[in-house]
């Protein structure tokens, strides 16, 4: 005795296959209509699936992600910016820095749209497939003095540490005490070259010393966060930042 259309379904969701049951009846009413094969009646039926997971992992990677908003990068008006070309976004875009590790320092007044376009890349990196934790440089200075205590502390970083790019906002922006640098240093250092960065500040590597208030601290990690970078002043200036001779950076474009 041949199976009804619902128990098909149960069978599908028996499977996990919970998209292909919903999807089910309708494919079957098409593949009527018109004419599909065996093969193309399978075809819709997987492509069906794989679309609406896709979709699903998207939104679990963008919930993963905690942006502040979700903006795309057409918000972003290139005209406004002499530091960034059309050619040089589109570059960002294929992602092959992300690929290779290298991290991205966004500089620039507050308003110039930083964070814009880190969100805007971290948004379409995570369409492409890529796993993206947004934060604030004062939300990660917390979570890291509470890692051992709180629970969601230790989650949240776990998130972090698993994640292909990780986008840190306002860094420097305020003093850290010699704890918070140490903590914030092991970071940095566990992250160097297993994922990308995106960083924006205010403030150019040469203030952030002042901020650590250590130089040999402020050595190290700066040592890794411009070991493989590009660095982009968002001030509508079209000159690159000028850093100490000893940081040498490797221009992507």
């Amino acid at each position: 005795m041949s199976k009804s259309v619902t128990d098909i379904q149960q069978s599908f969701r028996q499977l996990r296959l919970a998209e292909t049951a919903t999807a089910l009846p309708d494919l079957l009413r098409k593949a009527e209509q018109k004419s599909w094969t065996y093969l193309e009646f399978l075809e819709q039926l997987t492509a069906s699936e794989l679309e609406k997971r896709e979709k699903k992992s998207i939104e679990k990677r963008l919930n993963w992600a905690r942006f502040p908003y979700h903006r795309p990068l057409d918000l972003f008006r290139i005209e406004e910016q002499e530091a960034i070309t059309e050619r040089q976004l589109k570059q960002l875009l294929e992602y092959e820095w992300l690929e290779q590790n290298y991290n991205l320092i966004l500089l620039g007044p507050p308003g110039a749209g930083k964070t814009l376009l880190s969100v805007g890349l971290g948004i379409e990196a995570i369409n492409r497939g890529f796993q993206v934790y947004f934060i604030t440089m004062g939300e990660l200075i917390q979570l890291l003095k509470t890692e051992e205590y709180v629970n969601k502390s230790k989650i949240q970083l776990k998130r972090l540490r698993a994640s292909n790019l990780v986008i840190i906002d306002d860094i420097m922006y305020m003093a850290m005490d010699q704890r918070e640098a140490t903590l914030f240093f092991q970071l940095i250092h566990q992250l160097y070259e297993q994922c990308s960065l995106i960083l924006t500040s205010n403030r150019s590597p040469e203030e952030w010393t002042e901020i650590v208030g250590n130089e040999g601290m402020m050595t190290a990690i700066l040592d890794r966060l411009l070991h493989r970078v590009e660095v982009i002043h968002m001030n509508n200036e079209s000159h690159r930042l000028k850093l100490v001779s000893q940081h040498k950076i490797k221009q992507l474009f």
